[in-house]
């Protein structure tokens, strides 16, 4: 069984500003969706489950957070997990993007720009790499797998697992109150924390 789960609140998402592969603190409210994930991970009584996490601070104190919840099981920090690389426009508002790029990101469905920065990752790449960890961490003999990572990486791993195209990808909800069982079936579960 595998746990996914994406970082609480950061300051950067409070103010609506993207941040890609830099980072941004978990303000008080993200530090506490992290607890209330990791109690209520710890309520489904996991034989020893292991924890791997994206290295980004964000996703790494949420991983933190919930292995303290959880009896301190052990985390791996994997860098295939990190969010999206969106080169120059990551940390950059909505407004300062679109200031950059007069209508690139009006041109395109929502959600799919993120795709399209002139110097990040396709889809193509992106979507490549979380396959290659999400091989990785299912071979892994741990009974028990919470990835703790990103809003975009929770998407495409969802869109992976179910068999989903890259559009109905961009359509997945990504809250920081919930996470998403994913069994053997390829069945997903949103589990509110």
């Amino acid at each position: 069984m595998i746990y996914l789960c994406r970082h609480g609140q950061t300051e950067f998402n409070a103010i609506g500003r993207r941040q890609g592969q830099v980072d941004s603190n978990l303000t008080d409210l993200g530090q506490a969706q992290a607890r209330a994930m990791g109690r209520r991970l710890a309520s489904l009584r996991l034989p020893n489950p292991h924890i791997f996490a994206s290295p980004l601070g964000r996703a790494h104190h949420s991983a933190r957070l919930i292995a303290a919840e959880l009896g301190q099981p052990p985390i791996t920090l994997d860098p295939r997990l990190m969010e999206i690389g969106m080169g120059s426009w990551d940390g950059k508002s909505d407004a300062e993007i679109d200031a950059a790029h007069p209508g690139l990101r009006a041109s395109l469905p929502p959600e799919a720009w993120w795709f399209h920065s002139p110097d990040g990752e396709t889809y193509a790449i992106f979507a490549a790499r979380l396959a290659a960890a999400l091989r990785d961490i299912r071979s892994n003999p741990a009974p028990v797998k919470i990835i703790v990572a990103h809003a975009v990486v929770s998407r495409v791993i969802r869109a992976q697992w179910a068999g989903l195209s890259e559009a109905e990808s961009h359509t997945l909800p990504v809250p920081q109150d919930a996470f998403y069982a994913l069994d053997a079936d390829q069945k997903i579960t949103e589990i509110r924390a």
